[in-house]
């Protein structure tokens, strides 16, 4: 009754990968709890709230999402692909309508009643896994204009400006540059591959050029202390967090840059927070963490016989490594602020999920391989 859940014989999962998915996990609700302790109670009166948030909203979800995809046949996902992709744009839509709800000047969210979510990060899913089954499908497709690159380069167009209009432009680069991994390891031709980053990076431009507060953002980059109360604020004060963590830390829960000065402390800025409570050593473990996850994944890809398995694998590792470094750059004042979350650490319940879920279908693939 249920063999279709398990393909053809299973072998063990990796447990590399779920051990430092778990270890991650720990340490951003640690890190949370105390990054968000002084904002929960000012505003809801609970030091817990965000914390029991993440839990009932992101961590119980993740773990379903995780079990499921972890026991369901990844192979079958491949005809699935194309349904979850259609629906997902379908709900990047609906973000524009009345269901959406707009906070802070985006239009990221659909708005359930009590519960609300955003389909930007389902969409590290579902995106990634339709060009992996597309590309899969048909070996010919990476040499061919017609048949691959064309269609590829549409398709990208479309969800690159539903995700531009919300507006989510980290989300664009890392998303694109996912799928780009996967379309190159498909096998691509090198002049698709140097072509579509070009093409790419000059849209870009040119979207951050006729957007003003995108390229206030790249003038902050450059000139971080022309405007230190202004638009520098946010990453002067990430960069004091990081420096007062010196070696060890001032200990956890100790970070006062949190509570008056630091912009963004449970989202973006949860990695300052981290560096200034538990300090170099600290932050070197985290970003270790990564380091293991993302190499591990990539080993598994290099022993993994199905193609649809393979490129599944070094679009989800491209993922995470592309968003963790962008975090970690980002707030450390190596690239310009993005906005975007670190993975399995900083606070949102769909961002935990979808990641959760991901770690779900690596596993599955590590146990056919």
């Amino acid at each position: 009754m249920f063999g279709f859940l398990q393909g053809r014989r299973s072998g063990k999962p990796d447990y590399l990968i779920i051990l430092s998915v778990a270890l991650l996990i720990i340490v951003g609700l640690v890190m949370l709890s105390s990054a968000s302790s002084h904002l929960g109670k000012t505003r809801f009166d609970d030091s817990y709230y965000f914390l029991k948030s993440q839990i009932l909203k992101g961590l119980l979800i993740g773990l379903l999402g995780y079990f499921i995809a972890s026991k369901f046949y990844y192979r079958y996902l491949q005809k699935l692909a194309m349904p979850l992709l259609i629906l997902n744009i379908i709900l990047l839509v609906l973000v524009f309508t009345p269901l959406g709800l707009r906070t802070s000047g985006a239009d990221r969210w659909i708005n359930l009643g009590s519960f609300s979510f955003q389909p930007s990060e389902i969409l590290k899913l579902t995106f990634i896994l339709y060009v992996a089954a597309w590309a899969a499908g048909n070996r010919e497709r990476g040499g061919s204009f017609l048949r691959g690159l064309l269609p590829f380069l549409i398709l990208s167009g479309v969800v690159a400006g539903l995700l531009l209009g919300q507006p989510a432009t980290s989300m664009v680069v890392i998303l694109m540059l996912s799928v780009i991994a996967v379309y190159f390891a498909s096998g691509a031709k090198l002049s698709y591959l140097a072509g579509v980053v070009l093409l790419g990076a000059l849209a870009l431009s040119i979207v951050v050029y006729l957007t003003p507060y995108r390229f206030s953002r790249v003038l902050t980059f450059f000139q971080p202390d022309s405007n230190p109360y202004g638009s520098g604020y946010h990453i002067s004060q990430a960069l004091t967090a990081i420096g007062s963590g010196s070696v060890f830390g001032v200990g956890l829960g100790q970070s006062t840059t949190k509570i008056r000065y630091l912009p963004e402390p449970i989202g973006d800025s949860i990695f300052a927070v981290l560096a200034e409570e538990l300090g170099f050593i600290g932050s070197m473990i985290v970003i270790g963490l990564f380091f293991v996850l993302i190499i591990r994944i990539l080993l598994i890809a290099q022993k993994t016989s199905d193609r649809f398995g393979q490129l599944l694998l070094v679009g989800f590792a491209s993922l995470f490594a592309l968003q963790s470094f962008v975090n970690i750059a980002a707030i450390s004042g190596l690239i310009p602020l993005t906005g975007m979350p670190l993975p399995f650490i900083s606070y949102g319940g769909t961002s935990l999920a979808v990641f959760m879920t991901i770690t779900g279908v690596i596993v599955n693939v590590s146990k056919h391989r």
